[in-house]
């Protein structure tokens, strides 16, 4: 943990954290976050460095989906070392989400449980939001968008269409969100027949050209919580459709006996510490189902470069985090880097894309 985070952290903790969140969000639009954390921007480190769907990652790391819901602060994020950014969910409407509180630390377990809804504020003003910032877009690093559906629709295709067809021109890829536990029925998309369907006419619209002359890859995010069918069936789904691929994985609605916090019996998605191992086994799965076919992002307790050089040897080819980011502070990104340069150095290896699935 850095100095100015080790200062900063018991403040924040006093804090709601949602209006922590707020906070912190209104202090890297205003320029205050940079005062108070230095800015550490992402050097491209040779050994690490990623192309994938065309892409150029200085290294494999990015931030989650759910953290800048809104593109309020994607520039300002990229300044704190990231590699990627992945903003959202975004619906199509705005819509506020469930009732607070929504959002708990637990501390004890180095976690984080959510039931926030898609809160955001619909694809208009995000879209207007990243039109705004694209004179400037190939200067930091690639965005991806994550689509979700407004919790009132009934047309999921039409939803995440509309977000293909408004965001697609504005990011570099698009990562379709079938697996929020946090708005009802949602999870039911992941099932083969609705999957097909929905990952097949997402994809045949945009090589139609909804999205104009953009041709952003899609992907799609799967929760944690699939057993070994439905894992099946959801590879097989993504595989059919020709998607571009998958992130592995969302927030569980699990709840290990190991849990300590007072928080730990709230109903929501769980992410953080306790996820890691089912995160680790369920992306060596996918990596194995997949032969291949497919790039995969490892997300879930990732919080040591030594956890994300077991999630890329697992068969991740980029890694995403967000909960350690509560408890470590921005720092904690330049940290992993760092350590994966210098284990990357000491074993002899010449190139990250070497060590990805060796352990699968």
């Amino acid at each position: 943990m850095s100095d100015a985070w080790g200062r900063l952290a018991p403040l924040v903790y006093r804090l709601d954290p949602e209006r922590a969140h707020g906070l912190s969000l209104f202090g890297l639009t205003s320029g205050l976050a940079r005062l108070v954390v230095p800015p550490h921007p992402a050097r491209p480190v040779p050994a690490l460095g990623r192309r994938l769907w065309g892409l150029d990652f200085a290294h494999p790391l990015g931030l989650a989906a759910g953290y800048d819901k809104n593109a309020v602060a994607v520039d300002a994020l990229f300044g704190y070392g990231f590699a990627f950014i992945e903003i959202g969910g975004v619906t199509p409407r705005p819509q506020p989400g469930n009732d607070r509180p929504r959002l708990f630390r637990l501390t004890e377990d180095r976690a984080v449980i959510n039931r926030m809804g898609f809160n955001n504020d619909g694809l208009d003003v995000v879209a207007g939001r990243l039109a705004a910032r694209a004179p400037h877009r190939r200067a930091t690093g690639p965005v991806f968008a994550n689509l979700g559906k407004n919790k009132t629709s009934e047309d999921a295709l039409a939803d995440y269409t509309a977000g293909l067809a408004k965001l697609g021109p504005l990011v570099d890829a698009v990562v379709v969100n079938v697996s929020s536990p946090n708005t009802p029925g949602l999870r039911d998309l992941q099932g083969r027949a609705h999957l097909s369907g929905l990952l097949g006419g997402l994809k045949a619209a945009r090589d139609q050209g909804i999205a104009g002359k953009a041709r952003p890859p899609i992907l799609v995010k799967i929760a944690p919580d699939l057993d070994e069918a439905g894992l099946a069936d959801t590879v097989d789904a993504a595989r059919d459709a020709g998607i571009d691929g998958m992130v592995v994985a969302n927030t569980t609605i699990a709840r290990p006996d190991t849990l300590q916090s007072p928080h730990r019996g709230q109903t929501g998605g769980l992410s953080g510490r306790p996820l890691k191992a089912r995160a680790l086994a369920l992306t060596r799965e996918v990596f194995r189902a997949l032969d291949g076919t497919m790039p995969i992002i490892g997300v879930g307790g990732i919080e040591t470069a030594d956890d994300a050089w077991d999630r890329l040897a697992a068969g991740a080819d980029l890694l995403q985090l967000y909960s350690a980011l509560v408890y470590e502070g921005p720092g904690l990104v330049g940290r992993i880097v760092e350590g994966l340069n210098r284990r990357i150095a000491a074993e002899g290896v010449r190139d990250v894309g070497e060590i990805v699935g060796r352990a699968a």
